[in-house]
């Protein structure tokens, strides 16, 4: 209590905050920040969750030696999309640190109100060149921001990605005075910069190594000449493999943007027209997107992992839409669960959400249909699936039952018909 802190709110939307609040506390703890979670609730709205954010702000300055200049909000996914429109609602934040999450709106952005912007992201996350095209942006406007990367198909980065997104607030603070220099700091952490930098140089990721450099110059040039980095990117930028990965990066972003209009466009027609017909087109989709996924051209396959969760991020928010809508669109949220069974076959939830839809409109031969292939895919939970909602004339059907008999052995009714 005999010193001020910097304060890190980290923003959950769905429900998790304890658990996200986890995930940022051993890099706080190497940093100095104080960590703090609010409760928001998806059930209310932004305005009310953003009074909600403020409000809790508020309490933890007021118990809590906080340093005024440096509150900052974090989040991951939605929670990072809220993060972003934090101090742009709210007086006095002064950051976001955006992990898979894109800015949740360009037209709020306000020079005379910058925010210093670090999105951490994976290159194979669908978020990944929106996040670039936002950097772009926040260059524009003058914000200062930087963009971590990171390899491997988790939702979280590691500990380190972390704690160097809070090092980067600290370095910015002490460029701009908000707190006195620390040489030592300053050093050891482009140090470890420039580590990265030659590490990533010797494994051969020359675009990565290119990138990393502009954003270390980004936030060192306040404390030191950069002229031997900026000639060692110059070089880097001649290399000849450079160019080529280069261009087949380009080249793959080219190809993805395409794709997603197609994506976006034919979802947005076969839900408003219950096309269960161009199913078939989703499913030789997938396989094309699983052709990227396994081939051996690196831009490609990240590209094929960005697809596959762009094109089930948008089934989702088709489903979150036609769900809230006052009057429920029944056809259009069957052919949108069906579409997740063929975008994700290994997630029941969507299989049962199929029969269960169908059997309350009774459309029994869709339901069964879908029962067979959950079963098929191996789900075992006989009790879910009998007290499934909806299903109560369908569950004592002799086709439902026999069905269930093949691959889970003892179907729980036994129905005889009489042949009068």
């Amino acid at each position: 209590m005999d010193k001020a802190w910097p304060l890190l709110v980290v923003f959950d939307t769905k429900g998790n905050e304890e658990k996200a609040l986890s995930m940022f506390m051993l890099a706080a703890e190497r940093e100095g920040y104080v960590l703090a979670a609010p409760k928001l609730l998806d059930s209310i709205s932004l305005t009310k969750n953003m009074v909600i954010a403020g409000q809790a702000i508020h309490k933890v300055t007021s118990l809590l030696p906080i340093q005024n200049s440096r509150i900052y909000a974090a989040g991951q996914d939605s929670g990072g999309q809220f993060a972003s429109l934090v101090p742009v609602l709210i007086k006095g934040v002064n950051g976001v640190m955006s992990i898979e999450a894109s800015l949740a709106n360009r037209e709020v952005l306000n020079n005379k109100y910058s925010f210093h912007f670090v999105g951490i992201v994976n290159k194979e996350n669908f978020n990944y060149p929106f996040i670039l095209t936002d950097a772009k942006l926040l260059d524009n406007y003058k914000f200062p921001n930087q963009v971590l990367l990171y390899d491997g198909d988790g939702n979280w980065p590691s500990v380190s990605y972390i704690q160097k997104g809070m090092q980067l607030f600290t370095l910015d603070a002490m460029g701009r005075n908000w707190i006195p220099k620390d040489s030592a700091y300053v050093e050891k952490a482009y140090q470890e910069d420039l580590d990265k930098v030659n590490q990533l140089k010797s494994i051969g990721d020359l675009l990565w190594a290119e990138q990393y450099m502009t954003e270390m110059m980004s936030i060192y040039s306040v404390f030191k000449n950069m002229d031997s980095l900026r000639s060692v990117q110059k070089e880097l930028r001649r290399n000849k493999d450079f160019k080529v990965m280069k261009r087949a990066e380009n080249a793959a972003f080219l190809k993805e943007s395409m794709l997603k209009e197609d994506y976006n466009y034919y979802m947005e027609e076969d839900v408003y027209t219950h096309n269960f017909n161009n199913l078939g087109w989703w499913k030789h989709q997938m396989g094309e997107i699983d052709k990227f996924v396994s081939g051996t051209k690196i831009f490609e396959k990240q590209m094929g992992h960005r697809l596959k969760g762009y094109v089930n991020a948008l089934a989702e928010d088709n489903i979150h839409l036609v769900s809230s809508d006052e009057v429920v669109d029944e056809d259009a949220l069957v052919f949108l669960y069906m579409l997740k069974t063929i975008l994700e076959p290994d997630n029941y939830e969507f299989y049962l959400k199929t029969i269960s839809l169908s059997a309350k409109n009774d459309d029994f031969g869709t339901s069964l249909f879908y029962l067979e292939e959950l079963l098929k895919n191996g789900f075992k939970d006989k009790e879910k699936l009998y007290s499934l909602e909806n299903t109560a004339l369908f569950r004592i059907t002799p086709e439902f039952n026999k069905v269930v008999s093949k691959y889970l052995k003892d179907a729980r009714y036994d129905i005889k018909l009489d042949e009068n």
